[in-house]
C-alpha cells in the first residue's frame, strides 16, 4: 500500500475546509508533518501520530490552482491549524534553485493559470480562485533556496 496519498490528503484537508463547524465555534484542528514522516493530529473526534517512511514527505506534492512545486523542490514539513471557521495551511519546502528562480517560477506560474499574484521583497502573494491569501517566502540556503507557503482560508 501506498502512503504517499494519505501524505497528500493531510495538507489539502486544511486547505479545502478542515475546520470545525461545532456551536462554539473554538474546536480546534491541527495537523503536523515533519520531514522524518512523523505526522501527529488533533481533531474534534480523534487526536493522534502516524509514522509514514522518511521520505514521503519530500516526495508528497501540493496544488494551488494548478500550480505544483517547483521541479525538483521539496516538502520538509507541513502543518494545519483551524480554529472556528478560518484555517492556516503552512508548507515548507526546499529547492535547488536560487530564491530569485523560485519566486520567479511560482509567479510565472500563477499567471499561467489566471491566478492573481505579484513578487514583493522575498515573497510572492496573492489570493487563489476559491478566495484563499497565499504567501511564499524564499530565502537562500546552501547553494539553493528554502521556504515557506502559507495559505489563509476564512470560512
Amino acid at each position: 500500500m501506498k502512503l504517499v496519498p494519505l501524505l497528500m490528503v493531510l495538507p489539502l484537508l486544511g486547505a479545502c475546509d478542515v475546520h470545525s463547524k461545532g456551536d462554539s465555534g473554538d474546536d480546534n484542528v491541527s495537523i503536523n508533518g515533519d520531514a522524518n514522516g512523523n505526522i501527529s493530529f488533533n481533531l474534534p473526534f480523534a487526536k493522534g501520530t502516524v509514522k509514514l517512511p522518511g521520505d514521503a514527505m519530500r516526495s508528497g506534492d501540493f496544488d494551488i490552482d494548478g500550480v505544483k512545486m517547483i521541479p525538483d523542490g521539496h516538502i520538509t514539513s507541513f502543518n494545519v491549524n483551524s480554529v472556528g471557521r478560518g484555517s492556516v495551511v503552512r508548507i515548507a519546502f526546499d529547492a535547488p534553485r536560487a530564491p530569485d528562480q523560485v519566486r520567479s517560477y511560482f509567479l510565472d506560474q500563477f499567471k499561467q493559470k489566471g491566478v492573481e499574484a505579484s513578487a514583493s521583497g522575498d515573497s510572492v502573494s496573492g489570493r487563489s480562485k476559491d478566495g484563499s491569501d497565499f504567501v511564499i517566502h524564499v530565502q537562500a540556503a546552501g547553494s539553493g533556496s528554502q521556504g515557506t507557503i502559507d495559505v489563509h482560508s476564512k470560512d
